[in-house]
């Protein structure tokens, strides 16, 4: 029913968003009052926003970094410690005409300070003075050239050292005024994207003073609905709050994440089971995908919690108190899977799994293999020995930022963002709290199903991170993140649509940015990318604070005759690969899949360098489906099965070579190197095709690859693992032909 306009119910609003809308109207009448009263508009443009920054100490050993005064965030902060002299400068890259400096400073703020410039980070000027400040929000004019600029702090206003949550500095030139005033820009005539708020009916939160019936009731519902729902709709959290839980089974279905609610995975306790089996699949568990467990501490019933999975189902921050079994019952096939930041007090079970990739976790042991069982960072892991047992174990991750996740705290949700780690082995949580940084619910725009990519990007553009609730986002222009460290997580398979071709989501080369929980699925015109971190040329350095990429999925085709030519382009240095599922389909619903149907090229290309991949899992794209321009590289394990579906080589490729290279580092790349990587064939169209090899590298030794294979899934052939190098991957005998080093 349409109620005429002059009947319609008066639209309210609450008193701070009157206020937002007021102050914000205000803002704009005062400032182009102010621009007016001068004659001029300066052209400013944010120069130290995500550029490198030191300080002459930290607070805490480093707790509150110089970077985060520079981050655009105003919850992350920089401290120093409690003396005079103190300082911290920015590095803009490049010697600027600088004009304005705001600063932002928290409590301890500085009484008398200085800014400086310098083009050489030695000898500086001083463009402004002051010994009589306040504190507070501060916004200098002032007037110098230099490629450093610093605030030098003499004298602090509190005992403790100096902090601010934000430093600023700005660049421009004034023009003079014209002749005729400038059209005006009207102010913005809608609400400001509010923060925070509900995360939506599909995160479906559990009490410890609920019934367990009540609980069990309420998830068997919900996996009844998603056990068989490979390409359905549905997408679900099931939460549990701080406490303990008892006789409990949570099966998980697909589309559906369990995670607890607690700071560390002991704060949940299941005395019970999570589990994932494949009944709905007659005990095959290949194509148990899309589903996840975090942060939760299980006791299972009978001493061993079954997790049997395939691509796309993370296992995060679990504390398992007995054994881990990874197999379906009855010992069925399994294809994949991935854990990390977790405990097993018992045994690992990999039985079945053709491959598995575990990091950065703790167990207290290991049983069989298949393929391809790789251990990085991995206390209790079993002796490196591959091909036979086929174990590939690297005693410490040489850089990591797990994952963040969701949390309550003082009964607030927020979201918990680890630090970045250099060389370290186990779980982050088994001797205290996770070490980071808790953003609250407030610095959020929760995204909501039916949000425009419009309304989404002003959030961003406001400043603030972004969760999406679970659910299908159909968007029609690029999702643009373009401040450092911005979070994007996403609750329960957040499935991101692009429906005109264009580029989901595109990364400015800028620190720390973290995306996390998403699933890419390509649309029915073609994009020529669906995620890309960085533009092209970018060329910072972000090793300081590299931007992560985790359990970020890619799908082609499955669900909706899905096209894009790449899934994921990395430009950007340093960045963290850790978990990813490119997967173009081999199946899904009546004429989403198919030769020419369902077409993508890659999975992912990385131009930018040292950049770090953890988990890599591609498959079935068609042509070079990793494609490593970069130089620094690292990957550590590879799951990859080629197209399924060539209709014959000449149709594959027309220039005579047999095929595409699961895995490709181009010959222009000086350093580079991978363990524990696997490429299938089952080329179930026409067995007759082949592919040249696997793996395809420079040979002047800067690229090495160790732990290598190829093996033919009982249809096609791979003739070579590496540069024609390793005895072919047969139809008729289904072992792997292994390279243990190249060159």
């Amino acid at each position: 029913m349409t109620i005429p306009v002059s009947s319609a119910p008066e639209r309210r609003r609450s008193p701070w968003r009157l206020a937002a809308i007021s102050g914000l109207v205000a803002t704009v009448v005062a400032g182009y009052a102010a621009a007016t009263a001068v004659g001029a508009s300066a052209a400013e443009t944010l120069l130290s926003q995500g550029k490198p920054a030191t300080a002459s100490s930290t607070e805490a050993a480093g707790a509150y970094a110089a970077a985060e005064a520079v981050d655009g965030n105003a919850g992350t902060r920089w401290a120093s410690a409690f003396s005079d002299p103190q300082w911290l400068q920015v590095d803009l890259g490049s010697s600027q005409a600088i004009n304005r400096v705001e600063l932002n400073w928290e409590t301890a703020a500085a009484k008398a300070f200085q800014i400086q410039v310098s083009d050489n980070a030695s000898s500086w000027t001083s463009i402004y003075s002051t010994t009589t400040s306040a504190g507070g929000n501060q916004s200098l004019t002032v007037n110098g050239t230099g490629r450093y600029v610093r605030m030098y702090g003499t004298q602090r206003t509190t005992g403790y050292g100096y902090s601010l949550w934000e430093f600023k500095v700005y660049g421009g030139t004034t023009t003079t005024p014209p002749t005729t005033p400038p059209p005006t820009t009207p102010p913005p005539t809608g609400d400001p994207v509010p923060a925070g708020g509900s995360l939506g009916a599909n995160v479906v939160v559990f009490d410890p003073s609920m019934s367990s019936a009540s609980i069990q009731a309420r998830a068997d519902q919900i996996f009844q609905q998603q056990e068989k729902a490979q390409f359905g709709t549905g997408r679900y959290v099931l939460a549990f709050k701080p406490g303990t839980y008892n006789g409990l089974n949570i099966q998980v279905g697909f589309y559906t994440s369990v995670v607890g609610l607690g700071q560390n995975p002991q704060d949940v306790r299941i005395n019970g089971d999570i589990t994932v089996d494949a009944g709905w699949f007659q005990g095959n568990a290949t194509q148990n995908f899309w589903r996840s467990t975090e942060n939760v501490s299980v006791y299972p019933v009978n001493g061993a919690n079954r997790w049997a999975v395939s691509q796309a189902a993370p296992f995060r921050r679990m504390d398992i108190h007995g054994d881990l079994n990874l197999a379906p019952n009855g010992y069925g096939w399994a294809s994949g899977g991935y854990i990390s930041d977790s405990r097993i007090t018992g045994t690992e079970g990999q039985y079945s799994q053709q491959q598995w990739f575990t990091r950065n976790s703790t167990i207290g042991s290991n049983s069989n293999a298949v393929w391809n069982q790789t251990f990085v960072g991995v206390q209790g892991a079993p002796a490196a020995s591959y091909p036979t047992p086929p174990y590939t174990v690297i005693p410490n991750t040489p850089v990591i930022r797990e994952k963040p996740y969701l949390y309550q705290t003082g009964g607030d949700y927020a979201v918990f963002v680890p630090s970045l780690q250099t060389n370290v082995t186990g779980a982050t949580w088994l001797n205290g709290n996770t070490p980071g940084t808790s953003i609250p619910l407030s610095q959020f725009y929760v995204a909501k199903p039916g949000d425009s990519a419009a309304r989404i990007n002003q959030a961003l553009a406001q400043g603030l991170n972004l969760i999406f609730q679970p659910g299908i986002y159909h968007i029609n222009q690029t999702i643009n993140v373009n401040r450092a460290n911005t979070v994007v997580l996403g609750l329960g398979y957040a499935t991101i649509i692009p429906d005109n071709g264009v580029t989901a989501m595109q990364v400015a080369d800028v620190d720390g940015v973290k995306l996390a929980g998403l699933l890419f699925d390509a649309g029915t015109t073609n994009s020529p990318n669906l995620l890309v971190m960085g533009p092209n040329g970018s060329a910072a350095n972000h090793a300081g604070n590299p931007s992560t990429v985790q359990d970020v999925f890619f799908r082609i085709g499955g669900y909706i005759a899905g096209k894009a030519t790449n899934s994921l382009l990395v430009n950007s240095n340093n960045v963290i690969i850790d978990h990813i599922w490119a997967w173009r389909a081999d199946h899904g619903n009546a004429g989403t899949y198919g030769w020419t149907i369902n077409t993508a090229d890659s999975g992912l290309i990385v131009n930018g360098n040292n950049v770090t991949a953890y988990g890599l899992f591609v498959e079935h794209y068609q042509k070079t489906e990793v494609l490593w321009n970069g130089n620094g590289g690292r990957t550590y394990f590879l799951q990859n099965e080629q197209p399924y579906d060539p209709p014959s080589n000449a149709a594959w490729r027309s220039d005579g070579v047999l095929g595409y290279p699961a895995y490709k580092v181009a010959d222009s790349v000086q350093t580079h190197e991978a363990w524990a990587m696997g490429s299938y064939a089952f080329f179930q169209d026409n067995p007759a095709v082949h592919s040249a090899n696997g793996f395809q590298a420079p040979t002047h030794g800067g690229v090495k690859f160790h732990n290598i294979f190829t093996i033919s899934l009982a249809s096609g052939t791979i003739d070579h693992v590496v540069n024609n190098i390793g005895a072919p991957a047969q139809a008729s005998n289904v072992v792997p032909s292994t390279v243990t080093n190249f060159p």
